[in-house]
């Protein structure tokens, strides 16, 4: 094989791992993959550079979600092996330059934003982890519900009794809240980890069905405005053929 074939080999693998990394991170607020949503317009590798392209739905969209997508999207692409250098740049909005050049000098959200700033994301980004436990934690009980279970037995149900996708997408989220990912572990608790009520499980999960209806009209309604401010967001996410260059 020559020099310029395993060039190519090696960065259609980078490539794909990139892609992979950039699936992994997720809209803090919608609790959906930016890569599902289309905020990733391009991810391009040659020889161990990697070079991503973000967009959002509006010019406007809040500047600490922005930064948070930004920023986890750099490190995301950061872990994958054989990366040595990287840009990731968030196009068309209001805030691009100052929230690129933070990500890219690693300062932090108080570093790019100084004393407008009044803390870093991490309380932010917990607030919509739980949110998002609280959604998928609805959907999977509505699920059991179907299946036959009663009301009343809920609160003795563990993870064990979910079947999948249910039990997979339920672990990740309680993991991200520190909650016990175990197969024996009760499946209705709050999002310190207290088991609910028998007496207030109805009540929970009414409160629930609005937050996962919320996430869920939020994200319509964000993919509404992303597609009429890029026509051919559709047409920009097709996946590229065999034969083509190493980049998206």
């Amino acid at each position: 094989m020559t020099s310029a074939a395993r060039v190519g080999t090696a960065d259609a693998a980078m490539l794909g791992a990139a892609r992979a990394a950039l699936g992994t991170v997720r809209d803090p607020e919608l609790d959906e993959p930016i890569t599902d949503l289309g905020f990733v317009t391009g991810c391009a590798v040659d020889g161990g550079h990697v070079e991503v392209r973000l967009r959002l739905p509006t010019a406007f969209c809040a500047p600490n979600f922005a930064y948070l997508m930004t920023s986890d999207a750099y490190d995301a692409v950061a872990a994958v092996p054989g990366v040595r250098s990287l840009e990731v740049r968030l196009e068309d909005h209001h805030d691009a330059e100052r929230i690129n050049a933070g990500v890219a000098a690693q300062a932090g959200f108080v570093g790019t934003y100084g004393k407008e700033a009044s803390a870093e994301l991490d309380e932010l980004r917990m607030v919509f982890r739980r949110k998002a436990h609280i959604a998928c934690l609805e959907r999977a009980s509505r699920h059991l519900l179907a299946a036959g279970w009663e009301m009343a037995d809920l609160p003795t149900a563990t993870l064990h009794d979910l079947p999948e996708p249910d039990l997979s997408s339920l672990r990740r989220r309680r993991a991200d809240i520190g909650l016990s990912t175990d197969g024996d572990a009760l499946l209705l608790v709050d999002e310190a980890g207290v088991p609910i009520a028998p007496q207030d499980v109805s009540v929970r999960l009414r409160f629930a069905r609005t937050v996962r209806v919320s996430i869920e009209g939020n994200s319509q309604f964000c993919r509404g405005l992303l597609t009429t401010r890029y026509p051919q967001s559709a047409a920009d996410q097709r996946p590229h053929g065999e034969g083509e260059e190493a980049t998206v």
